[in-house]
């Protein structure tokens, strides 16, 4: 099978075009295999090479809300008051430990992007 890391641009443009020769190989044929490897090389290379940020929390429940037609209200279960919930969408408050266990339990928002450190606005003296 003759396969190789990728360690480099060079690499990865090889094993790409490669990838889109074999684009259309049926899967459990020796082409659909070398297909499978080379696919998990690429992910594991672009893991590495291009990683991604985790989104801030405050985005990410802001998208929550707007991808699934949903109101600032829905969050007062999970983060408290209307004023609790405007305090916190406003960056004037951090998410509580608990507030990210009722999002993450309630809603299913990644605890693992909720825990994220961002910014909070800096009140008026």
């Amino acid at each position: 099978m003759n396969i190789r890391p990728i360690r480099n641009t060079t690499d990865y443009e090889a094993v790409l075009a490669e990838i889109e020769s074999l684009f259309d190989a049926q899967p459990n044929t020796p082409e659909g295999d070398r297909l499978d490897v080379l696919t998990t090389l690429i992910e594991a290379y672009e893991a590495q090479a291009f990683p991604i940020d985790a989104p801030d929390p405050i985005e990410m429940i802001q998208y929550f809300l707007e991808s699934r037609g949903l109101n600032r209200r829905a969050l007062e279960p999970y983060i408290g008051t209307r004023a609790r919930v405007s305090e916190v969408l406003n960056r004037r408050r951090s998410l509580t430990l608990e507030m990210i266990r009722k999002l993450h339990q309630g809603l299913g928002i990644p605890a693992e992007v909720l825990i994220q450190p961002y910014q909070l606005q800096q009140r008026a003296a």
